[in-house]
């Protein structure tokens, strides 16, 4: 029941791109975050207070997308410059760019063992890269418009792609093939993941929309028209029972899927929010958008429901299957007016933490020339 959460709050702002941010991305302990921009620079930010933030020089064009290597050992990261980089996340600031995509490269995404890196381009194609050899291993090319993301399973077997052809194809690495596709009449995806078990995925559309379909059946399972423009990016919550949504019209939207309605919409961003996600654990998450801003958030609302929902779980261990939305689906219909209202949040005038300055940022260039004497210190974590 709603009476039992506790609302999101907004702890600090991150200032130091010189435009748009497009893509937010946890470390695996939570502690740093990586964002990208249109003002081609990548920006490592240290969560601790009274940290260093670190501007990485390297990408010709706008950065699309980043993301940590589920070990925490690399960030990768698209461009406009059709390129893939791969960066150490320490001082020393080493990439390597990755050549094959013949347009843009609009997204990145680690493997969970960190072997591998998928890669959508507006050359229409998905790319599969081996991060030991540093090459491209095969390209998927049944779409026939702009690859706006694509996402591997939790297992590693599938991935999921999205077009401007307005389908989303779920792909078998093994065979290479497509083995779904979801066409999608109403606009095209800009988003696509999966849930944490690895059962369904989502879609954040161009047409407003948030869907959530199940990849066995290829049945849509909810449907949420809770935005008044694009969805541009969605985060699911580690229990795999919240998502959140980023949209063009300046809000986030957190989505209780247990019971299949809006929970909370946060006001936070001016202008477009591009970007969201949560950290691993779930405890916070983090949006960005055409304002500028990285905002770091405080959960809260997970606390009671992820406790109550994990000892039910546990209940159910020896089911045949993991819980999956289909077991929890509502198979009747729900009155709209008979769900509980959302709760709106402007956190302009209740943030925990405005005051802080913002962090002095360090730019480190991918080229930069390092004398020996300075190898071991520079070439540290971050």
């Amino acid at each position: 029941m709603a009476s039992a959460l506790e609302d999101p709050i907004l702890l600090r702002h991150f200032k130091g791109h010189r435009d748009a941010v497009t893509c937010v991305a946890f470390s695996p302990t939570t502690r740093i975050l990586a964002t990208s921009s249109l003002d081609r620079f990548l920006m490592i930010w240290n969560l601790r207070p009274n940290s260093k933030a670190f501007r990485f020089v390297g990408h010709m064009e706008p950065v699309t997308s980043v993301q940590f290597s589920p070990d925490g050992s690399l960030v990768a990261s698209a461009s406009q410059d059709r390129t893939v980089r791969l960066w150490i996340p320490c001082i020393h600031g080493e990439s390597t760019p990755l050549k094959g995509h013949t347009a843009s490269v609009r997204s990145v995404n680690f493997s969970q063992d960190s072997q591998f890196l998928v890669t959508a381009s507006n050359d229409k194609s998905v790319k599969v890269w081996s991060i030991y050899s540093q090459r491209q291993l095969f390209s998927l090319s049944q779409h026939t418009h702009w690859v706006r993301c694509a996402k591997y399973s939790p297992d590693g077997r599938l991935i999921v792609s999205c077009s401007e052809d307005k389908t989303i194809k779920v792909w078998d690495i093994r065979n290479k093939t497509c083995i779904d596709n979801i066409i999608d009449h109403d606009g095209f995806a800009n988003y696509v993941d999966f849930s944490p078990d690895g059962t369904c995925i989502v879609s954040a559309g161009s047409d407003y929309t948030v869907k959530l379909w199940d990849i066995r059946t290829n049945k849509l399972l909810q449907r949420h028209n809770v935005h008044r423009g694009a969805v541009n990016c969605t985060s699911f919550h580690p229990s795999g029972n919240y998502l959140i949504s980023a949209s063009n019209d300046g809000t986030l939207k957190i989505m209780d899927l247990l019971e299949g309605r809006l929970l909370y919409t946060l006001h936070g961003h001016e202008g477009p929010v591009f970007t969201v996600a949560f950290s691993k654990g779930g405890e916070t998450f983090a949006s960005g958008g055409a304002d500028i801003q990285v905002l770091l958030w405080k959960t809260n609302f997970d606390l009671f429901e992820y406790k109550k929902v994990l000892q039910k779980h546990m209940r159910r261990i020896h089911s045949d299957e993991p819980p999956h939305l289909l077991d929890i689906y509502p198979r009747s219909p729900h009155r709209h007016d008979a769900k509980p209202p959302s709760v709106e949040i402007n956190p302009n005038y209740d943030v925990t933490d405005m005051q802080t300055l913002d962090p002095p940022v360090i730019n480190i260039s991918s080229s930069s020339i390092i004398s020996q004497g300075n190898e071991e210190k520079t070439g540290r974590k971050l």
